[in-house]
């Protein structure tokens, strides 16, 4: 059964954030081991300069370097410059990674500057949800549907409609 990873920066911090996204960890668990990892996210001042961004996402960077390091893991950085793909199309990727022996798939969702530049290029994909901007609780949210989606459209259930 391949592994979701979900590696984030900051917590989900409204219970109605966190209640929907236990439920749909609680509906992948059926065709995936899912899981979100939330990182710590950099003290900034409101006016940061560029350096102190900067230094930030590295610090971030660090933090993820465990989990998009691992043996086996393909690794999807959620940024805006990303490819955008259709639901069906998200679900032939993650069907063709599991056929290809991929054993982890994680999802890189950056801080509100974003993901550190050293983090794209080490990833295999750069995905977009939208050129618009979402906050980054929504979109959360919004991408454990999509991998939920996927693995009903894989398994040609009616959820995709």
């Amino acid at each position: 059964m391949i592994r979701i990873n979900l590696i984030t920066v900051g917590r989900l911090k409204e219970a109605y954030w966190r209640d929907a996204a236990a439920e749909y960890l609680k509906r992948l668990s059926a065709d995936c081991r899912a899981e979100v990892i939330e990182l710590s996210e950099s003290r900034l001042p409101d006016a940061p300069s560029e350096k102190e961004i900067q230094k930030a996402l590295a610090d971030e960077a660090k933090a993820m370097e465990q989990y998009i390091g691992a043996k086996g893991a393909f690794n999807i950085a959620m940024c805006i410059e990303g490819r955008q793909l259709t639901s069906k199309a998200l679900s032939q990727k993650l069907m063709q990674l599991s056929v290809d022996g991929i054993s982890t798939v994680n999802f890189i969702i950056g801080s509100s500057f974003g993901i550190a530049d050293e983090v794209k290029r080490r990833a295999d994909m750069r995905l977009s949800m939208s050129e618009m901007t979402f906050p980054h609780q929504l979109a959360r949210i919004m991408l454990l549907e999509q991998i939920y989606r996927a693995f009903q459209i894989g398994k040609g259930t009616r959820y995709h409609k």
